[in-house]
């Protein structure tokens, strides 16, 4: 489909799209553009590379179609510099009007070159929150006349806790329409963006590799932090007649250490490290040995470079931390037993701040992970209290996570033929 004239944007910037390449939307695009156009607060959820960056700089580039008044009116706040100098990257392409004044704001030192280009004459700030909010507190960006105000790349703004200044500048703009671009939407980002929005609209693509990677039964425990985590692993591990042999991957030795000792205290068979770095902390050297153990059934395995342990015969893996390589994590999960035959369950423990990283395993695995049911017996772990500056604006952070209780807190979410097929393992 070629740009269409349903989509409202001028001959002008039809033609810079076509000639840089653009032959037609996509459907991010699509979805977002005549919306944008029309003035309504939007909230589009898409992966990495769907397009989401080029629907906000048409819609921006169409608005700011007249002579430029030197005086800014769309402010975009990006997650560090490299995504400022990208945008603006992206406004030079596809932006003919060279009227048009960018300026970009981030981290460097002093302030005053930004300033004085912000005095120069800008019409498009692209920004960090917290330089931004910086030279707005110096009163060198004027906010008077923001009619746009974009978060783009929203849910690593939050991984960065950068949520206060993006709400300061929000509560700092009279009147302006609302857009925020992410790959995922999870609570944290939603109690960020929640005071400044009005009645969005939300628009979510999902894109997935075209071959299905043929893998484990798997199951996605969403929880809020590292101590509900721990708690779900000790709750679990309790069970000893369903979970007869368990890895556990972790992505450092610290927290490696730590599982270690909860797990030791809180259940009646031994845990082991895998490559123990300790003499005093058990371990093995490889997960044969581990299988034919007859009192330790969990096995802890740090992603470090290198490591690529057997896991035929094993009925649980389980990721209490995502690694930062998706390949990593797709190699521990890839089978190629027939779907009917497997009996290894994997299961990934996330919070909000992973899920990124499930987004992108999802779409390379060409499958969403279902997500399962958290037992209604969990202890939901407090949320540890992070003090802010005090602020006239609206409160980033909001309410204490509430998890509601699942209807049966017995079968962790497995149907009962799975169970019965994983009870049939205790001879490992």
């Amino acid at each position: 489909m070629a740009w269409s004239d349903k989509l409202k944007l001028n001959k002008q910037l039809v033609r810079s799209i076509t000639e840089a390449g653009y032959i037609a939307p996509k459907e991010i695009q699509l979805k977002t553009l005549t919306r944008i156009i029309g003035g309504q607060d939007l909230i589009a959820v898409g992966p990495e590379g769907c397009g989401k960056t080029t629907a906000y700089v048409l819609a921006v580039s169409n608005r700011l179609k007249y002579q430029s008044e030197g005086v800014p009116r769309v402010l975009i706040l990006v997650p560090d510099k490299e995504r400022v100098l990208a945008v603006i990257e992206q406004f030079e392409l596809l932006n003919k009007n060279r009227e048009t004044a960018i300026v970009g704001l981030y981290p460097a030192p002093g302030t005053e070159a930004q300033m004085d280009a912000l005095a120069d004459g800008a019409d498009i700030v692209v920004a960090t929150p917290e330089r931004a909010r910086a030279i707005y507190l110096k009163l060198g960006l004027n906010l008077n006349k923001i009619d746009l105000f974009i978060v783009d790349d929203a849910e690593l703004i939050v991984k960065q806790g950068l949520q206060l200044p993006v709400a300061e500048l929000a509560n700092s703009i009279t009147k302006a329409q609302h857009l925020v671009f992410t790959t995922v939407m999870h609570d944290k980002l939603n109690k960020m963006i929640a005071p400044f929005m009005k009645l969005p609209a939300i628009v979510e693509v999902e894109e997935t590799a075209d071959t299905q990677v043929n893998t484990h039964q798997q199951v996605l425990y969403l929880v809020p932090n590292f101590g509900t985590k721990l708690n779900l692993l000790n709750l679990f591990m309790q069970d000893d007649e369903l979970f007869t042999k368990t890895v556990v991957f972790v992505n450092t030795r610290h927290t490696a250490e730590k599982l270690y000792q909860s797990l030791q205290n809180r259940t009646d068979n031994p845990v082991a490290l895998f490559n123990s770095w300790f003499f005093e902390l058990a371990g093995f050297t490889n997960t044969a040995d581990f299988i034919q153990s007859v009192t330790t059934r969990i096995l802890i395995i740090v992603n470090e470079p290198g490591v690529e342990p057997d896991l035929s015969g094993i009925p649980f893996i389980i990721h209490f931390e995502l690694p930062e390589d998706k390949d990593t994590f797709i190699n521990h999960i890839k089978t190629n037993e027939p779907s009917g035959d497997d009996e290894t369950m994997a299961l990934t423990f996330a919070t909000d701040l992973e899920l990124v990283m499930v987004k992108k395993i999802e779409q390379s695995i060409g499958q969403k992970i279902p997500v399962g049911e958290l037992p209604g017996d969990l202890i939901i772990a407090k949320e540890k209290v992070v003090k802010q500056p005090k602020t006239t604006g609206p409160d980033p952070v909001g309410a204490a996570f509430h998890q509601k209780k699942a209807s049966n807190a017995k079968t962790y979410n497995f149907s009962s033929g799975k169970k019965a097929k994983m009870n049939k393992k205790k001879n490992h």
